[in-house]
């Protein structure tokens, strides 16, 4: 086993000793011998199965039969999701066929990043994390239920459904997959019309007919953004079927692997020998495997945050030290898109989930000894699913790569390390994604250009203003201040003035989103702005110091003459009202800075914990 890795776990084990241990005692205390609806009054069960059948209500009565509760975040508008909407009718079918009783516990809300984008619906989304958790947390507060299957795929979705299963961590849960979208438009080009659209050499007509190339059926996008990262971490957590993430929509591979996974929680649940809570698999172990995998894909940014939010649900305490370290040791070991030209489809053809488990397996940087929803161990989730006979099987995966251009080995890695590098200095810390950066652009030292907002950026831009070398900073966008909305929005522009020859980088108190590139981005810069954080003294024209090589993070402006400036005051009146941004007040007062994982939830838990 790697040393450091062994190392992070041990210190992450040690430093949540007396958090976990309450966890733990809180999941015991939640857990009854047999059904939790047999300590339910009469009035109590009648109500929970009023709409059932005949059949499930005899069931329900008996207490014999496991009760599954499905929560899903189908919507018709998020591609990635659409597909749910038949799945919980077929579940109950598959666990009928074993014996149990399935019900829809509760839907959750489902946003798209790729929708609200550059939109005030975009301050919403990574609040809207916290409330898919407490709304999933809802679903399964009726106590009708001895396992759970949860239906999520997209950004802040299943970090969200996360944190809700893991507060019912009594409870067996198996996360179910609908797989990505068929190949589209290579992403390569996508990317390559955006930027000529910055600049004026296409119109809004070609524009929109490529991105509806890319994005053009049902089923997650194919790059490799926050979607695909979350299907990633969650598979090497063990909370998927061996294989299940990345199975198209619409395939009979992928419909066979939704009955399996309706099945297999039925197993688990506490009426059998072989109970399996939520809680009992998701351990130390398991999330240093889950930032291991996301660290040797050159995985999403935004799970600096999200990761930390779901270990402190399983009483865990995790940093971005934790992330640099394990990134300093795991090696960069695929190309997907932004990372490389391929997509998440490319990724599965070359060799796919089974390939990264075997890979990192051998070289001693994942945990074996961990529990998941197939048992013990790490050894099945090297074995592919294969319809044989129209029968479900897992066979022997590959072992080596059937396009080394997309995935490498650890021995001969793309990078020798995972990509993710924690900045520190007098600007605060924060975070920067390096895996998909041309060599030396991770190194510049250049004037600041100071914004306020997003949108002011476009007018610079188009001015003409920011054609030169400078560190471009945009400031009051953390959690605090207006929800922390991803800022992708900005990387044509500023691509296009790399491509002309100018060293450009981005400081930020908010987030650049799952598909960083090839920009330079110092993001989740804590504290930010609007919460004492020393962006709010940054002038035009200081010099400000990025490197990702050295960890550094510096405002190259004397401590004498920061002392004498006031910070900026900004006014995010017009953040806080409209699209439903005035209900959030209360939940962006109370969130956390980026490195406490940007949460609103565990303010009365850390009391407890």
């Amino acid at each position: 086993m790697n040393s450091t890795i062994l190392e992070v776990t041990e210190r992450i084990i040690e430093r949540s000793k007396r958090s976990r241990q309450a966890y733990l005692d809180k999941i015991e205390h939640a857990r009854r011998k047999g059904p939790h609806r047999g300590v339910l009054s009469c009035g109590n069960l009648a109500h929970g199965f009023a709409a059932c059948s005949k059949e499930d209500k005899t069931s329900l009565t008996n207490m014999v039969k496991a009760n599954i509760g499905i929560v899903s975040s189908y919507n018709d508008m998020l591609s990635a999701h659409q597909p749910y909407e038949t799945y919980p009718q077929q579940i109950k079918e598959a666990v009928a066929s074993v014996g149990g009783v399935a019900q829809f516990a509760g839907a959750v809300p489902a946003m798209c990043d790729g929708v609200t984008q550059g939109n005030p619906g975009m301050d919403l989304s990574l609040m809207s994390r916290d409330i898919i958790a407490q709304s999933a947390a809802v679903a399964l507060s009726h106590n009708m239920f001895d396992g759970a299957l949860m239906l999520g795929i997209c950004d802040k979705i299943v970090p969200g459904l996360l944190m809700a299963s893991l507060s019912f961590g009594h409870l067996p849960t198996v996360f179910v997959p609908a797989g990505p979208m068929p190949s589209g438009i290579p992403n390569k080009e996508k990317a390559r019309i955006r930027q000529a659209f910055a600049e004026g050499k296409v119109g809004r007509d070609q524009l929109l007919e490529a991105e509806s190339k890319s994005y053009h059926s049902a089923g997650t996008c194919t790059f490799y953004g926050t979607a695909n990262s979350n299907q990633l971490i969650v598979e090497l957590m063990g909370l998927h079927l061996p294989g299940s993430s990345f199975v198209n929509p619409g395939t009979p591979l992928r419909y066979e692997l939704t009955n399996a996974a309706a099945r297999q929680v039925t197993r688990l649940t506490d009426l059998g020998a072989d109970y399996m809570p939520i809680g009992h698999i998701v351990d130390a172990k398991s999330i240093v495997n889950g930032l291991v995998g996301l660290l040797a894909t050159g995985g999403s940014t935004n799970h600096t945050m999200h990761m930390i939010a779901v270990a402190r649900a399983a009483g865990y305490h995790i940093n971005w030290d934790d992330f640099s370290d394990i990134s300093k040791s795991v090696p960069l070991i695929t190309r997907i898109y932004p990372n490389g030209s391929a997509d998440i489809n490319h990724f599965t053809a070359a060799g796919g989930m089974a390939l990264l488990f075997k890979q990192l397996l051998d070289a001693g940087l994942l945990h074996n000894d961990v529990n998941t929803v197939c048992g013990r161990g790490l050894e099945k989730y090297t074995q592919e699913p294969k319809l044989v006979d129209g029968q479900l099987e897992w066979q022997a995966g590959p072992t080596e790569s059937f396009d080394p251009e997309v995935v490498a080995t650890v021995d001969k890695p793309f990078k020798p390390d995972g990509g993710v590098c924690v900045l520190n200095g007098n600007l605060g810390r924060g975070v920067i994604k390096t895996s998909a950066l041309r060599d030396g652009a991770g190194i510049i030292t250049a004037p600041a250009v100071v914004f306020e907002d997003q949108f002011e950026l476009d007018a610079a831009f188009k001015a003409g203003d920011l054609d030169k070398d400078c560190i471009v900073v945009v400031r009051f966008q953390g959690p605090k201040a207006i929800g922390m909305p991803e800022l992708h929005r900005l990387t044509p522009p500023l691509g296009v003035l790399q491509d002309r020859g100018f060293k450009v980088a981005l400081v930020t108190d908010g987030r650049m989103s799952g598909a960083s590139g090839k920009v330079p981005a110092a993001i989740h810069v804590t504290p930010e702005a609007y919460d004492g954080g020393m962006l709010a003294k940054v002038q035009n024209g200081d010099v400000i110091e990025l490197n990702s090589q050295t960890g550094e993070l510096i405002l190259h402006v004397s401590d004498e003459e920061l002392a004498k400036r006031d910070p900026k005051q900004a006014d995010l009146a017009h953040h806080q009202v409209g699209m439903g941004r005035e209900l959030f007040a209360g939940v962006r007062a109370s969130l956390t800075g980026a490195e406490e994982g940007a949460c609103s939830l565990f303010g009365a838990q850390e009391q407890v914990l």
